[in-house]
C-alpha cells in the first residue's frame, strides 16, 4: 500500500461530493475542490474555490424575520474545461460510460489526477488524462494539465476553456434558503486573444476578486490558437476546433492566477493575474516548484508511524495535508483565523471557532510562525470583543462563539433542523468558554517557543481582558463561591434548562469545564504579567485602567468558583444537571439507529435533549484532555476540591455512555482521556476519528466541508497524547506510551528554537537535537531530566507506569528549574 496516495476506483455519483473535498488543493490563501473540470454545481458536482478570510454579508427573510449571514464567498470558477465532437453536445461526466475511472491524490506532492476512459452516445471512447495543482510555490497560481486521446475514432473536436463569474453559494442544503448570491461581476474580458480575465466584487464587503486564465493547446507540438474567444455577462470562453487523430494525444494546459484588494504587494488584481498567468512557465516547471514546496513542509511535518494495520499512515498523512492546506507558511501575513471546516466548503460558513484549540498544538510544534499569524487574528478583533461585552454590560472583552470579518458574532439566532423542517432558536452563541480557549492558546503556543515579544505585544493584553470579562461576569453568592449563569460549554445538547424559554432564559449555571478553565485562566494570567518586563506589565496596567483591587478579585474568584458534583465524585456538566432523565438510548438506536444528532430526533418528534443526561459531544472530558492530573489536582485544591486518582476514570466511564458523539471532535477527546487508562480503547476511538471524513461518518456533512479540527486532533493524539509531550515550567516533558497497535512514531518537532529529532517505540525514546545556535533546553522523562544542546542526543529506556510517591513529572520539573542556567522571563516568574 503506498501510505503517500489516497486512491479512488470507480465513478460513484453520489460519493462524487465527499471525494470533491477530500481530494480537494490549497495553499492557505485559495482552496479548490476537486471537482471535475466539466462538471456544474448540482446535487452531484459542486466546484468551488474559496479565500481563506473571503466573507461577505447578505440578509434574508425567512418566517417573518430578516436574518443577515456572513459567509465564505464561493469564488468564480477557474476549472471550467469541456470538450465536444463535432456538432454533438458538450461531454459532460453523467452523460457517458465511464469504462475505467481512477482518481488520485498524491500528498507527497500535492497534484491530484485524474485518468478515465469513457465511451459517448455515438461509440467513441476517449481517454483523459489530468493533472492538478493550487501551487504552494506560489499562492495566487493553480494550473491543469490534460492529455486527451481517441482511442476509436477521428474527427473534429472542440474544446471550451472558460471562467465563470456567476457562480453562487449553494453548497449547504440547509442553507439554501439564504440568499447566496454574493458577488457581481465588474467586467470580463479577453486579454491579446488568449487570457480570459474576469473580474468580480463581493455584494457587501465590496472586496474585489480578480481571476485570469492562460490556456494552451497542442497536437504534436504544434500550437492551436483559439477560433473563437468571447466575454459576456459572468462567463469568459475560449474555444479550440482541432482534428483528432485516433491514437495521437492532444495536450492542453491551463494556468489560472487569483488576486484580491486585499494583497500585498500588488497594484490592481486584474493586472497582477493577467501579469502573472502571463509569465508563468509550463505545467511541468509550475509541477516542479510544487513538489519541491511540498517536499520542504514534509520535511517538518511528517509524523510517520510503523503499525501492525495497513492505513493508519496514509490517513495521518491525508490529515495533515489538509491542515496545511488550510494554515500553511502562506497564512503569515494575512489577517485570517484557521476555520473548523477548513477553506474547503460553506460548512459554518466558513467562520472561526474554537476548533483552533485542537488545531494549534500541531502547529505550535512545527509551524510557531503560523501560530503566531492566527492568534493575530484574534488580536486585531480585540476591540469588537471589548465592544459585544459592553453592549451587555459586562467588562473587558467578550469574543465571539463564530467569528468572520471583523469579529462581531457571527452565530445563527435560528437555524433550520432539516429533519423536521422547522426553524428553531439557537443559543449556541452562549459559549463564552472560546474566551477560556484563546486564552489556552496564547499559553501553549508560549509554552513551545518562549516567545515574550508576543507577550508583550499582543498576549497579555488578551489574556488581561478576557481576565477581566470573566471577573464581570462571575457573581459571589453568600457562602464567599462564585457563580458563572447564562453560558454553554462544549456539549450543545444542553442550551438551556428544561422547560426554559430558549429566548429569554436560555444558558446554564456553573458549567464544570467553563469554571475550571476560568479558575485556570485567572491564576496564568499573573504569571503571564510576571513574564513581562516590569516597564511593560506598568504600562499595560496603566492603558488598561487595571488597578490592584481588581486583580484581588481575580484571585479571588480563582480559588472560590463553584465546581458541581453529583452521585460521589461525579463532576457535574452544569448545575442541576444531576436532575434530567436518564435517556434511553437502546430504545432509539433500535428506533434510529444513528443517534450523532439526537438533538434533531428529538426536535422532530416535539422533545428537547436539555431533559436528559445526554450530551452531543465531550464537555467535562474537555478538563481532562486539556489538563494533566497534575493539573487538575493542583486546580482542584486552589478551589478547595477533593481530588482523588479514580476521579478521572470515574467520569469518563460516566459521560462516555452518556454521548452520541454527533461532533467529529468527539472521537479525539474520548480517544485522548482514555490513552492511559485503556489504550485498546483509546486506540480503537483515534482510529475511528482517523476514518472520520474517509468513511463520512458524520451524517455525510463532509462534501460541505473537511472536519479540520477533528483531523489535526488526531494527529496531535499521536503527535502529544501517545507521546506523553507536556511544555510547562520551561521543560519539555515526554512520558510515551504508545498502543501496542503502534510499534514505532517518528517526527520532527520545533521547541524554543530547537530542531528536534523524536523516535519512540514500545521500549525506548531518543531526542536529538539537530546542530544550530540556540541555547540549551530541559528535556524529561519521568524522573529523568536532561539539558539538551544543539548537536546532541538521549535516549532513555521506557517503563511500565507505576505508583510513585511523587509525581515523577513534579520532581523532574523542579530540578530542572533549580539547574536552569542563566537569568531570563521564567527566572522572574518563579
Amino acid at each position: 500500500m503506498n501510505e503517500w496516495l489516497l486512491i479512488y476506483d470507480g465513478y460513484e455519483p453520489e460519493n462524487e461530493g465527499l471525494r470533491e473535498v477530500l481530494c480537494a488543493l490549497g495553499n492557505g490563501y485559495i482552496v479548490s475542490r476537486a471537482a471535475a473540470t466539466d462538471a456544474s454545481a448540482d446535487d452531484i458536482h459542486y466546484p468551488g474555490t474559496y479565500l481563506a478570510g473571503g466573507y461577505d454579508r447578505l440578509t434574508t427573510e425567512l418566517e417573518g424575520h430578516q436574518i443577515e449571514n456572513e459567509d465564505l464567498v464561493n469564488l468564480p470558477n477557474w476549472l471550467p474545461l469541456a470538450m465536444k465532437m463535432g456538432d454533438d453536445d458538450w461531454i459532460i461526466p453523467d452523460r457517458v460510460e465511464f469504462l475505467a475511472y481512477r482518481q488520485e491524490l498524491n500528498l507527497r506532492d500535492g497534484v491530484l489526477s485524474r485518468s478515465l476512459r469513457f465511451r459517448d452516445s455515438a461509440g467513441r471512447v476517449t481517454r483523459w488524462d489530468e493533472e492538478r495543482i493550487v501551487s504552494m510555490d506560489n499562492q495566487h497560481l493553480a494550473a491543469l494539465a490534460v492529455t486527451v486521446t481517441p482511442e476509436n475514432w477521428s474527427g473534429p473536436v472542440t474544446f471550451r476553456s472558460g471562467l465563470n463569474g456567476g457562480v453562487t453559494n449553494w453548497g449547504v442544503p440547509r442553507y439554501r434558503k439564504l440568499n447566496g448570491h454574493h458577488l457581481e461581476t465588474v467586467d470580463c474580458g479577453v486579454d491579446d486573444g488568449t487570457i480570459l480575465t474576469l473580474r468580480s466584487r463581493m455584494v457587501q464587503s465590496r472586496r474585489e476578486i480578480a481571476l485570469a486564465a492562460r490556456t494552451r493547446v497542442e497536437i504534436d507540438g504544434e500550437a492551436i490558437a483559439p477560433t473563437r474567444a468571447d466575454a459576456h455577462d459572468d462567463v469568459a470562453n475560449a474555444e479550440y476546433d482541432c482534428e483528432a487523430q485516433e491514437a495521437c494525444p492532444i495536450h492542453i494546459e491551463k494556468t489560472a492566477a487569483y488576486f484580491n484588494t486585499k494583497d500585498f504587494a500588488a497594484s490592481e488584481p486584474q493586472l497582477e493575474a493577467v501579469k502573472l498567468v502571463r509569465r508563468a512557465g509550463p505545467f511541468a516547471e509550475l509541477l516542479q516548484a510544487q513538489s519541491l514546496a511540498w517536499r520542504e513542509l514534509w520535511e517538518q511535518c511528517d509524523i510517520r508511524v510503523r503499525t501492525t494495520r495497513d492505513g493508519s499512515q496514509l490517513k495521518l498523512r491525508l490529515h495533515i495535508f489538509h491542515l496545511l492546506q488550510t494554515a500553511s507558511p502562506h497564512s503569515i501575513g494575512m489577517d485570517v483565523g484557521v476555520p473548523p471546516r477548513g477553506w474547503h466548503g460553506e460548512a459554518y460558513r466558513g467562520h472561526i471557532m474554537w476548533d483552533e484549540l485542537f488545531i494549534f498544538p500541531y502547529l505550535n510544534l512545527r509551524m510557531p510562525g503560523v501560530t503566531r499569524a492566527l492568534l493575530n487574528y484574534r488580536y486585531r478583533r480585540l476591540d469588537e470583543a471589548r465592544r459585544a461585552a459592553r453592549d451587555v454590560g459586562l467588562k473587558g472583552a467578550m469574543f465571539p462563539w463564530q467569528s468572520g470579518s471583523n469579529g462581531r458574532e457571527e452565530s445563527q439566532r435560528i437555524h433550520l433542523n432539516p429533519m423536521s423542517g422547522r426553524w428553531i432558536a439557537d443559543n449556541s452563541w452562549r459559549q463564552r468558554h472560546i474566551g477560556a480557549a484563546i486564552c489556552y492558546n496564547v499559553w501553549q503556543y508560549f509554552q513551545a517557543t518562549e516567545d515574550c515579544d508576543f507577550l508583550v505585544d499582543y498576549g497579555a493584553e488578551l489574556f488581561c481582558e478576557i481576565a477581566r470579562f470573566w471577573s464581570s461576569l462571575a457573581k459571589r453568592r453568600d457562602d464567599g463561591r462564585y457563580d458563572i449563569d447564562g453560558v454553554m460549554g462544549p456539549d450543545e445538547f444542553h442550551t438551556a434548562y428544561p422547560d426554559a424559554d430558549p429566548a429569554t432564559q436560555g444558558g446554564l449555571k456553573n458549567n464544570a469545564y467553563t469554571n475550571i478553565m476560568v479558575s485556570w485562566l485567572l491564576v496564568r494570567v499573573f504569571d503571564v504579567l510576571d513574564l513581562i518586563p516590569s516597564d511593560k506589565r506598568r504600562q499595560l496596567c496603566e492603558r488598561l485602567d487595571l488597578k490592584e483591587d481588581e486583580l484581588e478579585r481575580w484571585r479571588d474568584i480563582s480559588c472560590s468558583l463553584v465546581i458541581p458534583f453529583h452521585d460521589d465524585g461525579i463532576i457535574s456538566q452544569f448545575e442541576g444537571y444531576d436532575a434530567l432523565q436518564e435517556f434511553d438510548w437502546d430504545g432509539y438506536r433500535q428506533r434510529f439507529g444513528d443517534l450523532q444528532r439526537l438533538d434533531r430526533i428529538l426536535e422532530k418528534e416535539g422533545d428537547d435533549p436539555n431533559r436528559y443526561k445526554a450530551s452531543k459531544q465531550a464537555d467535562v472530558l474537555m478538563i481532562f484532555y486539556l489538563f494533566s492530573r497534575e493539573e487538575i489536582e493542583e486546580i482542584f485544591h486552589r478551589l478547595g476540591y477533593p481530588f482523588s486518582p479514580d476521579l478521572i476514570f470515574k467520569n469518563v466511564q460516566y459521560y462516555t455512555h452518556r454521548t452520541s458523539h454527533g461532533s467529529s471532535l468527539s472521537w479525539v477527546t474520548h480517544a485522548w482521556v482514555l490513552a492511559r487508562a485503556d489504550r485498546q480503547r483509546s486506540w480503537q476511538l483515534a482510529q475511528t476519528a482517523l476514518s472520520g471524513d474517509i468513511a463520512n461518518i458524520q451524517g455525510g456533512t463532509t462534501r460541505e466541508g473537511i472536519h479540520l479540527g477533528a483531523m489535526a486532533g488526531t494527529v496531535d493524539l499521536i503527535q502529544r497524547c501517545y507521546s506523553g509531550i507536556e511544555m510547562r515550567s520551561g521543560v519539555l516533558t515526554l512520558n510515551p506510551r504508545l498502543p501496542d497497535e503502534v510499534l514505532q512514531m517518528n517526527a520532527t518537532l520545533r521547541y524554543r528554537r530547537h530542531t528536534l529529532d523524536v523516535e519512540i517505540t514500545q521500549d525506548r525514546l531518543t531526542i536529538s537535537s539537530r546542530v544550530m545556535t540556540a541555547h540549551p533546553i530541559l528535556i524529561a522523562y519521568r524522573e529523568h531530566s536532561r539539558e539538551l544542546s544543539p548537536g546532541q542526543s538521549f535516549t532513555f529506556e521506557l517503563v511500565e507506569e507505576r505508583k510513585i510517591d511523587r509525581p515523577a513529572r513534579e520532581r523532574a520539573q523542579e530540578r530542572a528549574r533549580k539547574e536552569r542556567i542563566g537569568g531570563g522571563p521564567e527566572d522572574e516568574a518563579a
